[in-house]
């Protein structure tokens, strides 16, 4: 008999290693195991999710007809690894092959590469772009741009094309309308809710034991953890939220974590959802009128361009892509990113709302959270930590390289072209927090002045020799050197204080 292994990320019935193996003679493995839920301290609702979601996951397979050995996290024998469960367990059925697909995290895949078990790969067949065919794509490029593989995506898949080869509306990007700051008045629909039922009510109480220590509120979980669920919340994102996501999807508003947001990605990640699925959905909503081209486009991009781009990167580029520090960056994280006790309102929130949900939306990971970590010269791999532990979706294939190149310009450039920096006027723009904080945002030499001002300055100018002759960062090299020297020392002063704030371990 064959042995086919399922990971927590993995729960999807066209998984390639699925269609492999029959029911009728072959056994599935599917594990719990700590080393999987603490090698970085993940959020509870996160472990939750996971958990909950495979043992449903288990239950709809035996359902289907096959034979399913489950390894719950106290089960007695469990070893506490991936690893050590397949050694295990195929030395206890006598399984002359073990069938897997694609790991999601480097680190999970070379350890079973490594276990000396007699292992069938397969290729992850949810994604829409393999490993090999991105290494193509990049094969003898000198630049690997996001927006030329999204063209590229757009053509092979069809979505959104006209029928003489052109992109729907005339442009493949409508990025410029999608950066609309929320009016005031208006609020995202109420979010779609979960009720838990016995399966993970048990898992709830089996975090709550063993992950005590964990940050992150367990209170509240209300994810999907099947398929029928997590049809039924992206039905509610396409029926709600859908028309108004282009406009608003940079948008940030005081108690409002989701707004227009479909919060799909840790269901899609996990392999809840069918990302084909999801955009035919997208495209026939646009070609049906229910929403506007620029929602559309905007959506699709996220996930047959920017998805797809940053798992190729991360494949291509692993394991040397992890240690990279471009800046030269040596800061600790500072405490208040695992507490959000902190009394910069956007950051408070930001965080906030991270610890109680598993979730900050796109622009309050990278212009809040990671602007803040990439002006204040945080270490790439704490950041990055971070990211991987705290949110819902988070794993390293997509993780890493969002934050370490998209965020942190870690890799001087290779997957962004410009750090994306900003001051405390970008985060007046799109949101409202500036209006409850106790910092003034008008203000940059001041004690009271927003410390993202200061600091934004002070960033430039450290990292002067690496960024100046970047041409996109051009016209703010020449704002800088329009101060005078004294507001260029009053500004560099300011900066260095809140920097020796930090290294002195308090919150600013």
């Amino acid at each position: 008999m064959r042995l086919g292994l399922i990971l927590g990320d993995q729960l999807s019935f066209e998984l390639a290693s699925l269609g492999a193996l029959d029911p009728a003679r072959d056994a599935l493995l599917m594990a719990e195991v700590m080393g999987e839920a603490r090698y970085v301290p993940h959020h509870p609702q996160k472990i939750v999710l996971i958990f909950s979601a495979m043992r449903h996951f288990a239950q709809a397979l035996r359902e289907r007809g096959w034979q399913v050995h489950y390894v719950a996290l106290n089960a007695d024998g469990n070893s506490g690894s991936i690893a050590g469960e397949l050694q295990r367990w195929q030395q206890a059925l006598g399984a002359a092959e073990i069938h897997l697909t694609e790991c999601g995290e480097w680190r999970l895949e070379q350890a079973l590469r490594d276990a000396g078990l007699p292992l069938v790969w397969h290729r992850d067949n949810r994604f829409l772009c393999s490993r090999e065919a991105f290494a193509r794509w990049a094969q003898g490029r000198t630049q690997l741009r996001m927006e030329h593989f999204y063209r590229g995506m757009r053509k092979r898949c069809g979505l959104l094309m006209e029928p003489d080869g052109q992109p729907a509306g005339g442009a493949w990007n409508f990025d410029g309308d999608n950066r609309k700051a929320l009016p005031r008045g208006l609020h995202g629909p109420f979010a779609a809710q979960f009720e838990q039922d016995a399966i993970t009510q048990a898992v709830v109480t089996l975090v709550r034991q063993r992950f005590s220590d964990h940050y992150g509120a367990l209170d509240g979980f209300d994810y999907p953890v099947t398929h029928g669920e997590a049809q039924q919340l992206w039905q509610h994102f396409l029926d709600f939220s859908l028309a108004a996501f282009g406009d608003y999807q940079d948008a940030m508003a005081e108690d409002e974590p989701y707004l227009f947001h479909a919060r799909i990605s840790a269901a899609l990640n996990i392999g809840l959802l069918d990302v084909r699925r999801l955009c035919e959905d997208v495209e026939t909503a646009w070609r049906e009128g229910r929403v506007p081209l620029n929602a559309a486009e905007g959506f699709i991009r996220q996930l047959i361009g920017w998805r797809e781009y940053v798992r190729g990167i991360y494949w291509l580029r692993m394991p040397e892509y992890a240690g990279l520090n471009h800046l030269g960056n040596d800061r600790p994280l500072p405490a208040f990113y695992w507490t959000g006790r902190t009394r910069m309102r956007c950051m408070e929130q930001a965080i906030g709302q991270t610890l109680q949900l598993g979730y900050a939306h796109h622009i309050q990971r990278l212009m809040v959270t990671g602007n803040f970590a990439l002006l204040a010269g945080i270490v790439p791999a704490a950041i990055c930590e971070w990211y991987l532990a705290m949110y819902m979706d988070a794993f390293d294939w997509v993780e890493l390289p969002n934050t370490l190149g998209m965020v942190m310009h870690a890799d001087g450039g290779y997957l962004g072209s410009k750090p994306y920096c900003a001051s405390g006027r970008y985060i007046q723009r799109m949101s409202d927090h500036c209006k409850a904080c106790s910092y003034k945002v008008e203000q940059v030499i001041e004690e009271d002045g927003c410390p993202f001002n200061a600091l934004y300055w002070h960033f430039l100018m450290r990292h002067r020799p690496q960024l100046s002759a970047n041409p996109r960062l051009a016209l703010i090299y020449r704002s800088l050197d329009g101060m005078t020297a004294s507001r260029r020392d009053a500004v560099w002063q300011r900066g260095q204080s809140l920097l020796a704030r930090l290294d002195a371990a308090e919150a600013l």
